[in-house]
């Protein structure tokens, strides 16, 4: 009987960090949707994170990020506030929503802001969102986001978001 491997950990999956961009980028960027990020100190807990650190968290139009944070992580949590209308969003405390459409749309969102961090770009957070272990119908981030988030990007484009 062979053992189990052991688990890895979370810090070794090779993904980018908010810890590797500059963060007046990644803060610049949310504040053009009206939130505001926050930095969280290291190894401190962040303030609404649904799965724990080191993964982002969200209350209302703030988003809460350390330093091993994942970016993908920071983008998916503030792709969920962009999407929603303001009312809703100001509502939010750690878990934004549970419709299908809306976490959808918030996927397809966070790939297409990734272009406007220096250094991540869509390609690199697919394969960072791969890594981590989100998973789609089609076995890949990239297969969903080119050939089946449709109404991911109708939803987007209805609410006047980034959809391409």
């Amino acid at each position: 009987m062979t053992p189990a491997p052991a688990p890895v950990a979370i810090e070794t999956v090779d993904v980018l960090r908010v810890r590797d961009l500059p963060f007046d980028a990644a803060d610049t960027l949310l504040s053009s949707y009206g939130l505001q990020l926050h930095r969280v100190d290291d190894d401190a807990p962040i303030p609404g994170s649904f799965w724990g650190e080191p993964e982002a968290g969200v209350i209302a139009h703030n988003v809460y990020a350390r330093g091993d944070t994942p970016v993908h992580s920071m983008l998916h949590e503030a792709c969920h506030l962009i999407v929603l209308p303001p009312e809703r969003r100001a509502l939010v405390h750690t878990d934004a929503t549970d419709s299908v459409i809306e976490e959808d749309a918030t996927c397809c969102l966070q790939i297409i802001l990734a272009d406007a961090l220096p250094g991540v770009g869509r390609a690199r957070l697919m394969a960072d969102m791969d890594a981590w272990g989100y998973t789609y119908r089609l076995g890949s981030t990239q297969a969903w986001f080119e050939q089946d988030a449709e109404d991911a990007r109708a939803f987007l484009k209805d609410h006047g978001l980034p959809h391409r």
